[in-house]
């Protein structure tokens, strides 16, 4: 994998290419009577804003692409005034390095997906003025997508990422549709932002990169090391919620590494790494605990 050659540049002979390799995919079972021309056209259209458009100054090969897919799920739509409101599974994940292995980087349940959308509409995106609310999702997705995904790599790489994933929040706050205003929600949009770039929760921040690039990373070629080290930086996991017990990042956290963590300490871990990972994971998310207790066999 090459994907260190994201953050420090790459070679002139690179070639330039769109950050994201995004699938979305469409289910409209709960939406009868209508013609599917305006969700092939929506598929499509979503595709393409993502895919064919250049996010960032990063120089990416083809093969560097982050994957991404978007699971949307139609809930109502009105071909009278073509508002859609949805609800979204979006999930990207990375290669590790030296394995055939690809990790969750980010995973997120968003109920709150509304827009309008007819069959011709073209999406235009400028980050100095956002009206559409479909412009506005994608766009915030595809900066938190890239943030994250930066931020297993190097210590906070995804910053300026998601810095500009912040200001499209900033504009939602002015536009009528629900998911983007502030204190209505901690899962929302803003709030789960918000937290993860807050100050007091820094080292969640630390762990994403710990766990990818100092842990999962090195799995292969020192499977000991790389474990030790994840469970030494599970201390970074326990302060972030600590910092901010109400927050849902550190939960979300668990929630998609949850296999991915239990296999980590179930198969080779010390009775004390598995030890420290249950008692970090259970004050967390006691509610996974029928999975926690695996790691006390």
């Amino acid at each position: 994998m090459l994907a260190t050659a994201w953050i420090v540049g790459a070679s002139p002979c690179h070639t330039q290419a769109q950050e994201l390799n995004a699938r979305v995919s469409i289910n409209r079972s709960q939406v009868s009577n209508t013609k599917g021309e305006v969700f092939d056209a929506l598929q499509k259209t979503m595709e393409d804003f993502l895919n064919n458009r250049k996010w960032t100054d990063l120089t990416f090969r083809d093969n560097e692409k982050i994957q991404c897919t978007l699971n949307l799920t139609v809930n109502t739509y009105s071909d009278t005034d073509n508002s859609f409101t949805c609800s979204l599974l979006l999930t990207s994940s990375r290669p590790v390095y030296g394995s055939s292995y690809t990790t969750t980087a980010y995973s997120v349940k968003d109920p709150q997906f509304t827009f309008t959308f007819r069959e011709h509409d073209q999406l235009e995106y400028d980050i100095n003025n956002i009206s559409n609310n479909l412009v506005a999702l994608l766009a915030y997705y595809a900066y938190v997508i890239i943030g994250m995904d930066m931020d297993t790599m190097a210590p906070k790489g995804g910053t300026p990422y998601l810095q500009t994933a912040e200001q499209i929040v900033q504009a939602g706050q002015t536009m009528d549709y629900p998911g983007w205003k502030a204190f209505d929600d901690s899962k929302n949009r803003f709030g789960q932002l918000n937290d993860y770039l807050d100050g007091a929760m820094e080292s969640m921040r630390e762990w994403e990169y710990v766990y990818h690039r100092q842990g999962l990373d090195r799995m292969a070629s020192a499977p000991d090391s790389a474990r030790s080290a994840i469970a030494e930086g599970l201390d970074l996991l326990r302060q972030a919620h600590e910092a901010k017990t109400m927050s849902h990042v550190p939960l979300l956290f668990t929630e998609y590494k949850r296999e991915e963590l239990l296999s980590i300490f179930t198969e080779r871990g010390t009775k004390e790494e598995k030890e420290k990972a249950y008692d970090i994971l259970f004050a967390i998310d006691a509610s996974q605990n029928e999975s926690w207790k695996k790691l006390k066999k």
